[in-house]
């Protein structure tokens, strides 16, 4: 992929052709073609540093493929509803669907669709993503590795193409993925919406992912971050003054600068430990933790809460990428905290309005769920008091899950808000192992960069110097 002053260079150059042959023999007859397409190029930098892959673009035909083969892949989804409970059948299906110019792979469908489905994404909503009329968006990365990046015409998700490698990984943990994703239905990784593979006759496969933008929706966002714990190479120069082209900074582009979070500051700390140490578990660095922010409209930091607001986030915390139902709990007999996101581990109380809620009435409680107070052993006391233990139980499970109040957002996995700002945070590019070369490379970059912090390091030490690295860089 070309950074984007490889891309700025191309343009200029295209420039000085279109002078040339406007010059030569026969130039009037091609000026038109030349310039529409230099002057296209330039007009798409006006797109936030995102190329419309239009008709003109290299990867025109590939898109139109992926747009063909992953609305009949989803179609196939909606014709066949997934089961609800997945077999070990489900991780390892492979459908095949044959198309005018190409066949489409996908793997592990049902197991997507499943995801999607506790996302509280419908998969017409899905298909209607990756499938509209508009064109994709080819995302230019400062990225060192040689995959594509494109993003639908909404810009919701994200479709990056993978190595065969990368893609075995990813299936070969894809149930210990579901696991976690289901244990901790808050973290903060990346979302995994589906695994693919084209066959073009005489070309090559071609495998790709696609997954939830972390930056979605990204109107309002003033800066992007893509932060790894290190120093070396870990500086981007940021767009000029005034200039909208999309800039993805690095780690000491940062410094000087906090996420400010306050009483959700723990939460942050807390996951990120649970995610790294989730990918340390499976060997692999490099990975990278995106950070975005964007100012809070007034409305938005006001923290009173109307009941009814509160009711609705606190069913979304629940429910959302929860598999196991609710049934026989009201909507305000389940845990909150007294300020908004803010998970409390010693908390031992349910949520019911209090002073800091506006409710527009004068009745509400906290209720104590412990069945202490209960001083009779009649059998009303005695169903109450079993009913407050299996909510305390719950309680318990849900504080261990680390789960916080989401916002009433469009993106509220990746969505935490502070007191000034919202922030955009998310987990990406899971696949690098530590292996021989990862070794190797470890070894040239001590000798490279003595006494400097590099990416190349071992899991454990990539984790716990992330985790420090949100540590220091938080309040």
């Amino acid at each position: 992929m070309l950074s984007v002053g490889d891309t700025l260079v191309t343009l200029a150059a295209e420039a000085f052709q279109v002078q040339m042959e406007m010059s030569g023999p026969g130039g009037s007859r091609r000026t038109r073609t030349v310039k529409r397409r230099v002057w296209g190029g330039l007009r798409q930098w006006k797109l936030l540093g995102m190329f419309e892959i239009d008709q003109q673009h290299e990867f025109y035909s590939l898109t139109c493929m992926m747009k063909e083969g992953l609305s009949a892949a989803v179609q196939n989804t909606i014709d066949n509803p997934i089961p609800d409970e997945l077999s070990e059948d489900d991780y390892k299906l492979e459908v095949t669907q044959i198309h005018k110019d190409f066949r489409m792979e996908t793997f592990a469908g049902p197991v997507f669709a499943s995801l999607r489905r506790s996302l509280g994404m419908t998969e017409k909503e899905y298909q209607h993503s990756l499938s509209s009329e508009g064109c994709y968006l080819q995302f230019i990365s400062n990225s060192k590795s040689k995959a594509d990046f494109f993003l639908t015409n909404d810009k919701r998700f994200f479709l990056k193409t993978q190595n065969r490698r990368e893609v075995r990984f990813l299936l070969s943990n894809l149930r210990i993925y579901m696991e976690h994703l289901e244990k901790f239905p808050h973290s903060l990784l990346v979302k995994f919406l589906g695994v693919h593979r084209i066959k073009i006759p005489h070309r090559r496969k071609k495998y790709f992912i696609v997954m939830q933008s972390v930056f979605y929706p990204d109107e309002r966002i003033v800066a992007r971050y893509d932060i790894k714990g290190c120093e070396v190479s870990r500086w981007t120069d940021p767009a000029p003054e005034g200039s909208q082209v999309i800039v993805v900074l690095k780690d000491l582009n940062f410094e000087g600068q906090f996420i400010t979070l306050d009483h959700q500051r723990p939460w942050l700390l807390r996951q990120v430990e649970i995610d790294t140490a989730f990918l340390r578990a499976l060997n692999v660095l490099d990975y990278s933790l995106l950070l975005a922010h964007q100012p809070l409209h007034q409305d938005e930091r006001n923290h009173s809460l109307s009941f009814a607001t509160l009711i609705m986030r606190t069913k979304k915390s629940f429910s959302l990428l929860s598999t196991r139902p609710m049934a026989g709990r009201s909507v305000n007999a389940v845990s909150g905290p007294a300020v908004p996101g803010a998970v409390p581990e010693e908390d031992s109380t349910v949520l019911a309005p209090g002073p800091e809620v506006d409710c527009g009435t004068s009745q509400g409680h906290v209720t104590d769920i412990h069945g202490d107070g209960s001083r009779g052993h009649s059998p009303e006391q005695g169903e109450r008091s079993s009913r407050a233990g299996a909510e305390s139980a719950e309680l318990r499970e849900f504080q261990a899950q680390n789960r916080r109040l989401l916002p009433n957002f469009k993106n509220p996995l990746h969505v935490i808000d502070g007191p000034e700002q919202r922030y955009f945070i998310g987990i990406i590019d899971i696949f690098t192992v530590y292996g021989f070369k990862k070794r190797l490379e470890h070894l040239w970059k001590r000798l490279r960069h003595p006494g400097q912090s590099f990416s190349t390091v071992s899991p454990p030490v990539y984790c716990q110097r992330l985790c420090q690295w949100v540590n220091d860089h938080s309040k």
